[in-house]
């Protein structure tokens, strides 16, 4: 029956994971697929600057409420260690989506959904470390990266139980990778300062 369980934790939630809010938002009510323009990426920052803050916020709501489902319903059936593998599995499938050809965002969004399911603590903190050190730099990608490796020091800081740290880690380590071609680009001087559209855009 566990085994059961968790078959159904990792499915359910790599399935939601899957469904690209930026992508579908794009396709449907924007015309396009934002993965064309900006900097490629399926994620809330690719569509704010492409399309405008409000799509950007949009999108950002949408995949956590992924998210906190998928997690959601890990914890309902297997309690934290369900959590976690309803968080990792959601997190895979957000980078990796199987509806549209394994392209999708960094997983900062699920990243912060993860965090206020881990602690609501860990929330606040991350999303603070996030506006700070994004606004210092006006690099979102730098406090996207700030984010994803406080997500891990906060789980610590605030002692939550094993499997949410294990989640903490996991998802710290999906999202750095994610990152890699902005680490690089960080370490250059080439990364550009976010800007959002102006308006809804349309494509």
């Amino acid at each position: 029956m566990v085994i059961l369980k968790a078959a159904a934790i990792l499915v359910a939630g790599y399935l939601l994971g899957s469904l690209s809010a930026s992508i579908l938002l794009s396709r449907t009510a924007w015309g396009g697929d934002v993965r064309g323009h900006g900097s490629g990426n399926a994620g809330a920052t690719n569509m704010a600057r492409v399309y405008g803050l409000g799509a950007g916020f949009l999108t950002l709501g949408c995949d956590m409420l992924k998210a906190i489902a998928a997690t959601w319903l890990g914890s309902l059936l297997l309690g934290d260690a369900g959590l976690a593998m309803g968080g990792v599995a959601c997190m895979a499938g957000h980078c990796f989506p199987v509806f549209h050809e394994f392209k999708g965002g960094k997983g900062i969004s699920v990243g912060a959904a993860l965090g206020l399911m881990i602690d609501w603590r860990v929330f606040l903190a991350i999303i603070l470390v996030f506006l700070i050190v994004a606004f210092l730099s006006r690099k979102v990608s730098l406090g996207s990266l700030a984010a994803s490796v406080a997500i891990t020091v906060f789980s610590l800081i605030f002692a939550v139980s094993t499997p949410k740290l294990i989640l903490a880690i996991i998802a710290m380590c999906i999202a750095v990778f994610q990152h890699r071609g902005n680490i690089r680009r960080l370490l250059q001087g080439t990364e550009p300062d976010f800007k959002a559209a102006d308006g809804d855009k349309r494509k």
